[in-house]
């Protein structure tokens, strides 16, 4: 991994140890307490009998180091490469101004070298500066808590307006948008941010109750396919970060069960449906029903 917590922990940890040493003779028990707030439990059994047997040459016996200066952790050329190409994205732009500039490297990769065959071509406009301030605008009320008028169009592109407490922001990837989930009305307001006109801080809301959130209802759906055109990996890359297990149940021929949220069940048939007669729904027969309703939809607008 380029940023490790774990190994990211302990040269932390060590770091701070020196840092003591460099003012005074730091004792077993500062040492185990460093490492208690920057490591974990079963640091205290390697760290110490590292440091007291001077493996790793870093601090003496008496509690001294031979280092003079309090140490530093400079970022490695691959982590600047990464780093830069985090800021090519232009959805950085929407958290702040963000200064990633390192004049020494090139990005390791860029926005163009990665091509996304599988999402729609209407994506939210990240570089339009209204847009930028509206979105800065409700990550700031989700953060302090306080409501906005909102000025939206609607599907029949007329000009309405919301009154909402913000409580959330979603991103579709495959949509490549974001929404706005919050409380507002009886059930809730969900605003995709490409539809805003305006949006400001409500100085004289109206009483509005904060959102009750439905506890999570798992569901799974299970998949049949038959490894051709190298569909196994792209399937298993495509639901990357949802819970899943595969069984081969034949020579080419897999099972895929994937476990999502009743929330994300829209996206799953989807996804699903994406990938054409190479992969075939077998289970439960509520989400076969799912992509037959799509698909009769689908075929009812083409004629």
């Amino acid at each position: 991994m380029i940023f490790s917590e774990v190994y990211g922990a302990y040269y932390n940890t060590v770091a701070a140890v020196i840092k003591k040493a460099v003012r005074h003779p730091v004792s077993e028990a500062e040492i185990r307490e460093i490492i208690e707030k920057h490591a974990f439990g079963e640091s205290k059994a390697v760290i110490p009998e590292a440091i007291k047997s001077e493996r790793w040459q870093l601090i003496t016996k008496d509690g001294m180091t031979p280092i003079k200066n309090n140490p530093s952790l400079p970022l490695s050329l691959l982590q600047k490469q990464w780093l830069k190409a985090v800021a090519c994205d232009q959805r950085i732009r929407l958290f702040g101004d963000i200064d990633i500039d390192f004049t020494d490297v090139e990005p390791l990769f860029r926005p163009e070298d990665i091509f996304v065959f599988d999402r729609c071509n209407d994506g939210d406009n990240y570089s339009d500066e209204d847009y930028i301030a509206n979105f800065r605008l409700i990550l700031d009320a989700i953060k302090q808590q306080y409501p906005l008028s909102i000025d939206v169009k609607n599907r029949r592109g007329e000009a309405a307006n919301r009154t909402i407490l913000p409580q959330y922001l979603e991103y579709s990837e495959k949509d490549d948008k974001f929404r706005l989930i919050g409380a507002g009305e009886k059930f809730g307001l969900t605003i995709n941010l490409g539809r805003i006109i305006s949006c400001r801080r409500c100085d004289n809301p109206p009483k509005i109750k904060r959102m009750k959130y439905n506890k999570a209802l798992p569901r799974r759906v299970i998949l049949e396919l038959t490894d051709c055109r190298n569909v196994l990996e792209r399937v298993l890359l495509h639901f990357a970060h949802f819970k899943k297990t595969a069984e081969r149940i034949d020579k080419d021929r897999y099972t895929i069960t994937i476990h999502y949220d009743k929330e994300d069940e829209t996206e799953v048939v989807i996804r699903v449906l994406s990938f054409g007669p190479l992969v075939k729904a077998t289970a439960p027969e509520h989400f076969i029903n799912l992509i037959k309703q799509r698909l009769i939809s689908q075929k009812s607008c083409e004629q």
